[in-house]
Order: C-alpha cells, then structure tokens, then sequence
C-alpha cells in the first residue's frame, strides 16, 4: 500500500512509519526540510520513503502542481497525524493554524491527488468539559479546557464535513506515553511535560540549598490518568489500514486508567522525590514554594482533576477484526514507562 503521511517524523508518527515501512507499505512523507527524515530513519528505511517537501499550514500543504499532477491516484491512504500539542491560551493563534488550517489543507491535498480514504488522527480530549466520551462527534460550542482541545475539536467538525467526497475515519488517542514493554519515548508533551516540571522543581530546590517538607500539588487523588502506551495507538493505527470504517469515529483509550496519585508515587520514587502530594486544599493555603510548584503545572490541571469515562467499542471490534489484543497496561509498563524517562535523563 502507497500511503501519504504528515507528522511522519513525530513521536507516534515516527513509531507508526517504521512499522508500515516493516510490512512492506511505502510511504510519501511530508517535512519541511529532507535532514529530519534523514536524521530519523534509516538507510534501509528511507529507500522506502519519499519525502514530499511542504508546509503544514500552506496551501494544500505547500506542495507545486507537478506532485498534484503526477500523484493522482497514485496514494492508497492519507494518514493525517501532525499537530501542535501545547495548551497555553497565549498560543491560540498557532494552535488553530496548526491544527485546524493544517488539517483542512491536508483534506484538500487528499482530494486534489485523488486519495480517496483519510485518516485524521485527534485526541480523546475534544469531549470538552464532559466526563463520559463517546465515539461521536462532539459540538465545538461546549465549552473546552484549552485551545489544543478545542483547535482539535473543530479540526474533526472539518474532518467530518468532508465525509461525503472521502472515506474518512478518526482516531482518538489519550494520554500517549512510552512503549509499555521499553519504556522508551521521546516525547516532551502531556505527562513528559509534567514529570520535566517535577524534576527541575526538584533541582531548583536542592540548588537553593532548600530544606525538603511536604509539598502539595492542587488536584484530585482519586482522578485518573487516561494513559496509552505508543505502540497500542501504533497497533490501533496498524489494525485500522485493513479493518478500520468509513465515518467512524475510534476511541484509543484506557478502561482502566491508572489513578494520579499512583503516578505521582512512581515519579516520586524513580526521581528519589517522595515529598510530594496530591491535595483538594484550597490554593489560598498554598506557601511560597507550594504556589511555585503548582504555576510550573497550572497547564496539566485539567488532567489532573478528572475522572473521565471513555467508550471504545469501536476500537475493540476494530482490534478483534485484526487479531488484536485488547490493551492491557500494568502497574509493571507504567513503573518502567516513568523509569526509562527519568534514567535516560
């Protein structure tokens, strides 16, 4: 299968291509510059690649008329992956240029080269401010927790308005952490963000010569952390190019997220930190150094107060209709997922 990728070189856009290039697919990746793929993927595996030069955000992705000309037809699956993660309100702006202009001139792309079927890798996070996630489409008048959730939001309406010219399907990871069975990841965003907050706390403190005493973290100890490991969103994805629906809507997500208060003890002691606890109290009560710690974090509050239900049975039919194992992600994959990013540290 000839398949046209964006975010190719990402963290799960990455994993993904090397295990495409693996069973035998060729892909045509779009990149700014030819040195990323170079840097990323082997001698071996680039001689399966054509890098297609462009810009997310251009029109139809920044490609001249002679890849249109000359592509027509030629792609089996458009497999849409890039985006912006970060949730900061003063990156609005960018956030929606990324990921909702880029995934509208992606859907030109596909229809201009004549690629009739299209992935459109989201995020289970568009459900807002809800806390049961279905695998529907969600109205992007609710309310949202951050521009990301919402550029993301709107991305899918555009997604799905295009069902009637394209086959499309989308997909819905959560939290993606690290391999379940390495560990290893290069991610610096979602839970990577707050575990490198925690450790430059940490530094900070012992710079300053800081007497450790216990220090709170504003958030639910009974919420939960919806993580999936990377090479269960890459199964899913593998799983999809054969089985997967035209206009539907597939939720990877985790029946049995861990609960944030665990994490946060497998951080403590990979990181040797144990002062740390996650509180209701008021933010009033907070010391000096309590505050610091909690504005370092402030980005991950949403996730770190909720207790969110997601549906999946899409997913689970999809996985069982390729053989798939069903996720499973013990204490054991989340232990060594938290040690393998603070050791490669």
């Amino acid at each position: 299968m000839y398949i046209f990728m964006t975010g190719g070189t990402g963290f799960l856009g990455g994993r993904l291509a090397k295990e495409l290039i693996s069973r035998g697919h060729r892909i045509g990746m779009l990149a700014r510059t030819p040195e990323k793929v170079r840097a990323q993927f082997t001698a071996k595996e680039r001689a399966s690649i054509d890098v297609v030069q462009g810009d997310l955000t251009a029109h139809a992705l920044g490609v001249d008329q002679h890849f249109i000309d000359s592509s027509k037809g030629k792609y089996d699956l458009f497999l849409h992956m890039a985006a912006l993660v970060k949730f900061d309100e003063d990156l609005r702006d960018e956030l929606f240029e990324t990921n909702l202009t880029g995934t509208k001139e992606a859907i030109r792309l596909a229809k201009a080269i004549e690629c009739h079927r299209f992935f459109h890798v989201s995020t289970a996070y568009t459900l807002g401010a809800k806390e049961v996630g279905g695998e529907t489409l969600y109205d992007v008048s609710q309310s949202f927790l951050n521009p990301y959730e919402e550029s993301k939001a709107h991305a899918e309406q555009a997604v799905w308005q295009s069902r009637h010219e394209l086959d499309v399907s989308i997909f819905r990871p959560a939290i993606i952490v690290g391999d379940s069975k390495t560990g290893e990841a290069d991610s610096k965003f979602t839970m990577y963000g707050y575990m490198r907050a925690l450790e430059l706390f940490k530094r900070k403190l012992e710079r300053r010569g800081h007497e450790f005493e216990s220090i709170r973290l504003i958030g639910s100890a009974s919420g939960t952390s919806n993580l999936v490991p990377v090479d269960y969103v890459s199964d899913v994805l593998l799983a999809a190019i054969e089985h997967a629906k035209a206009g539907m809507i597939y939720n990877v997500t985790n029946d049995a997220p861990p609960r944030n208060e665990t994490m946060l003890d497998y951080m403590k002691e990979s990181l040797s930190f144990p002062h740390l606890t996650i509180t209701e109290t008021p933010s009033s009560t907070l010391s000096s150094v309590e505050q610091s710690f909690n504005d370092m974090v402030k980005v991950f509050n949403p996730y770190l107060n909720r207790n969110i239900t997601f549906h999946d049975g899409n997913t689970k039919q999809l996985l069982q209709d390729a053989g798939y194992s069903p996720l499973r992600l013990d204490q054991q994959s989340l232990r060594r997922i938290v040690n393998a990013y603070y050791q490669a540290k």
